[in-house]
């Protein structure tokens, strides 16, 4: 049987297998971070619980939706 010379796969199927690839990489660097305990995020709860950052915690809250709208 001889391979044909003609691609099969699209460039868009591509794109969407190296975003995939991607974003598995980036959730499997976050449950790791998450396992070991440095994670930036838990140490800045405190400040705002101190009420010493109160512009940062709007900002922080913000960060989740922009992740969603880049991972969607």
């Amino acid at each position: 049987m001889a391979s044909s010379g003609k691609k099969k796969t699209t460039m868009a199927k591509l794109t969407r297998e190296s975003r995939l690839r991607e974003r598995r990489i980036d959730k499997q660097a976050r449950k790791d971070a998450r396992k070991n305990g440095t994670a930036v995020q838990a140490d800045e709860p405190a400040d705002t619980l101190n009420g010493t950052g109160g512009e940062t915690a709007g900002l922080d809250a913000s960060q989740p939706a922009l992740e969603a709208l880049a991972e969607g």
